[in-house]
This record gives C-alpha cells, sequence and structure tokens, in this order.
C-alpha cells in the first residue's frame, strides 16, 4: 500500500453506524409487518389492572394462610429445645460456684442456650411447612413470625435497657424473659391448637413466680425448669393437638 493511499479497513465508528442503522431498519420492518407489539395506553391499563390482580391474590394468600392452623411447628426440635434447657440448668448448677461472676455467665449462658434452641426449630420449621403447607409454605412461615417476633425483639430490647441501665436488677430478667414469652404463646393461640393456651398461662405463671421470688430467680433452675417444661408441654399440645396429616 502506498504512503498516501487511504486504508480500506473500516473504522470503530463506521461499524457502529452501520449496526445501528441496519438494527433500526430492522425494528422498522417489524413493527409495520405487526411482528413487534408497541405498547400503547390500552396496553398499559391492561398491565396495570394485572398487576392489580397479582396484589389482590396475594392479599387473599395472606388472608388465607391468617386463618389457618399452622403445622409447621415440629414436636422434635421443640421437644429437643426443653430437654437442652433442663440440661443446662444442671450443668450450670453444678459448675457455678462464684456469684458475682456467675451473672454474666449465667446470662452468656442462656443466651447462647436460646440461640441453638431458635436455630434448630427454625430449621425444622422451615422444612416441615414446605412439607405440610406446601404452596402456602412462605405465607403461612410469615404470619407465624409475625405473632412471635414481636415478643422475641421485646425481650431482647429489654435485656439490653436493663444492662445499660439497672445492672442491679438482673436478677429480674428470668422473670421477665418467661412473661415476654407467654405473650408470645398466647399471640399465636389463634393459629396453633388450643390446649397452647396451657402453655402460655404456665410461662406467664413461672415468669410471676421467679419476679416474687426476688434475687433468688438468678438461678440455673429458675431458667431450665420453666424452659424445660414448657418447651415439653408446647411438644407434647403440638404432638397430640394437631389434627391427623399426612407428613
Amino acid at each position: 500500500m502506498a504512503c498516501g493511499a487511504k486504508s480500506s479497513v473500516p473504522t470503530p465508528h463506521f461499524l457502529f453506524a452501520t449496526c445501528a442503522l441496519a438494527l433500526y431498519r430492522g425494528l422498522h420492518v417489524l413493527c409495520t409487518a405487526k411482528l413487534i407489539h408497541v405498547p400503547t395506553w390500552t396496553g398499559a391499563k391492561r398491565l396495570s389492572k394485572y398487576y392489580d390482580a397479582l396484589s389482590d391474590i396475594h392479599a387473599i394468600r395472606d388472608q388465607i394462610a391468617r386463618r389457618t392452623e399452622f403445622r409447621g411447628y415440629g414436636p422434635a426440635s421443640i421437644a429437643a429445645s426443653g430437654i437442652l434447657a433442663l440440661g443446662v440448668a444442671a450443668m450450670e448448677a453444678r459448675w457455678l460456684e462464684n456469684r458475682v461472676h456467675g451473672v454474666w455467665t449465667f446470662l452468656a449462658t442462656w443466651i447462647a442456650t436460646a440461640s441453638v434452641s431458635v436455630v434448630f426449630t427454625g430449621i425444622e420449621t422451615i422444612g416441615r411447612a414446605r412439607r405440610v403447607h406446601s404452596g402456602f409454605a412462605r405465607e403461612m412461615i410469615q404470619a407465624a413470625a409475625e405473632q412471635f417476633m414481636p415478643a422475641l425483639m421485646a425481650g431482647m430490647l429489654l435485656t439490653v435497657v436493663l444492662l445499660r441501665v439497672a445492672p442491679r436488677n438482673m436478677w429480674m430478667l428470668p422473670g421477665l424473659w418467661q412473661i415476654v414469652f407467654s405473650l408470645g404463646v398466647f399471640a399465636s393461640c389463634r393459629f396453633l391448637p388450643r390446649q397452647m393456651f396451657i402453655v402460655g398461662l404456665w410461662y406467664l405463671s413461672t415468669g410471676l413466680a421467679c419476679l416474687a421470688a426476688g434475687a433468688r430467680a438468678l438461678s440455673p433452675w429458675a431458667m431450665g425448669v420453666p424452659f424445660g417444661v414448657g418447651q415439653l408441654l408446647v411438644a407434647a399440645v403440638l404432638q397430640f393437638g394437631y389434627r391427623k396429616i399426612d407428613v
């Protein structure tokens, strides 16, 4: 090629312009032939009605989930959490000797125990709900969580505030935890077997008894017995209170 001759290789700008022009012409031909549907005002209204219908369907599903008996809670994991609470109380009562340093050990031990129980219960609940409620599993789990989560959050916030503002009154925590837990049980009674009301009364009674006991309530058995027996009661209610169903 001579030094003064122009290159015959097309530049990137030329290729881009060529492709854009070809794409425009192709779309114009397809639109003219009515092979591509161009949205109009009528189509937008139909699409809006479609989304409204989907919203109504979701609302109906939520209402059905809130009025259906929830069978997602598994008796096995809940019974295991009760046995765990009794076992932790027995070990803590044997090894906890120093009352001053034992306060923080007491809190850390039971918070860890509660966390382990929640994790295992949650795993079984999700799997069981998917088997039992199939297509409504997500709505049913969400409805169950909405009933119990406020009580759990209130217990957590109550613990933080009491530790920061009145650490000398930490002996009240076992009783307060049980009372808050009873409120969660009462809130969940409407979509669980009716016998669950007795479990709520159990937690409320033990919580008030712990508060009446004063500083003596900061004992491993003040947590182990109420939650151990209470969770075993929950497992029994779920086992025998549910109507027969193929799982």
